[in-house]
């Protein structure tokens, strides 16, 4: 399951590498994390579990009330849509129930529209990006992203009879879904300097091809016309993001997340800072570890100047299978991601 998943992303490896390296940092400096105890290069920093020194004491920041079963209620009302693929009508719903959601929680939701032409389809496919933001006045703002359109091929089953069928994607793109609509309860409530914004992206897997050496199909549509948008509006655009951190098939059973070493190489200061929070919280399926580059929606927002993180596991068991379904999703790891998050985003200034 794994090696054709590595080796089709090593392929590209070299080529974003170089990219990277050329991305656009014009953009600004990246969020400072307070009261830090320093690591050691093995262990993320330690931060201190007060936030405050004997001068000036300040209230222990803790995480947000995250309700997980009613994020795991939210994800199984989107599984229950079927397959959510870009362009289609399940996609269409579930758009409509994103929408009206966080609207009814007082934020701002924009769609960004546009078509695309995968190679192998012969229609142009209409694709939408929903960015949902909070506390839309402030300059500065952190991105938290998930994909939400579902792959239309399960290319991992065993059997490749079923390599031709669609899968629910519980954990692969839902579980950052309903992670969002859970974490949407608290935000105005969140205590923190930055505007927020979760973004939602569409065309993340719109792949129909099946060779495991991959193909001529895209992918990461929605990441990379946003990515294209936030570029071209320098000129006109009020706001900058200081940091972006993307959720993906985070949320299994006995989940590990290592570190991506895109992340590592573009946002050290941010992977250090979470994996820190993390450390102090003891949340312990986040792991200080190196794992492997990831070609995901990160890498167009870090070419745009947007340091972000991939919070992911590499090793989902049930990656691009028929038995992606919500049962193999945590609810109790959709909190601790939560308490990492959280307590990070009251943190950092």
């Amino acid at each position: 399951m794994a090696s054709s998943r590595w080796f089709a992303w090593g392929l590209m490896s070299l080529i974003v590498s170089n990219s990277l390296a050329c991305h656009d940092t014009t953009e600004g400096q990246l969020p400072r994390l307070e009261a830090t105890l320093a690591g050691d290069g093995n262990e993320p920093p330690a931060t201190k579990s007060d936030f405050a020194t004997a001068r000036d004491p300040v209230p222990e920041i803790r995480p947000v009330p995250f309700d997980k079963q009613r994020a795991k209620k939210y994800l199984q009302e989107l599984c229950d849509l079927g397959p959510r693929i870009s362009g289609t009508e399940g996609m269409k719903k579930q758009q409509k129930i994103l929408e009206t959601h966080f609207r009814n929680l007082g934020a701002s939701v924009q769609r960004q529209e546009f078509q695309v032409r995968q190679w192998s389809r012969k229609e142009q496919t209409p694709m939408v990006n929903l960015i949902v933001s909070w506390h839309p006045q402030r300059q500065r703002r952190i991105l938290i992203a998930s994909h939400y359109d579902t792959r239309p091929i399960a290319d991992q089953e065993p059997n490749r009879a079923h390599w031709t069928k669609p899968f629910l994607s519980a954990n692969d793109g839902t579980s950052g879904v309903a992670f969002l609509m859970e974490l949407g309860h608290h935000m105005k409530d969140l205590k923190t300097e930055f505007g927020i914004d979760f973004v939602f992206f569409d065309g993340e897997e719109y792949v129909f091809e099946t060779s495991p050496f991959g193909g001529r199909d895209k992918y990461f549509f929605g990441s990379e016309h946003f990515a294209a948008e936030y570029v071209k509006s320098r000129a006109t655009r009020t706001y900058r993001y200081d940091a972006g951190v993307l959720l993906d098939l985070f949320a299994g059973q006995d989940a590990q997340l290592k570190i991506e070493l895109y992340s590592w190489d573009a946002a050290r200061p941010l992977v250090e800072q979470i994996w820190g929070v993390a450390k102090t919280l003891g949340a312990k399926s986040f792991v200080f570890q190196k794992g492997y580059e990831v070609l995901d929606d990160h890498i167009a927002l870090i070419r745009a100047g947007i340091p972000t993180v991939d919070i992911i596991d590499f090793d989902y068991p049930h990656w691009h299978r028929l038995s992606d379904t919500p049962d193999k999703v945590s609810a109790e790891q959709m909190r601790e991601v939560s308490d990492v998050l959280t307590v990070w985003l009251q943190k950092i200034r």
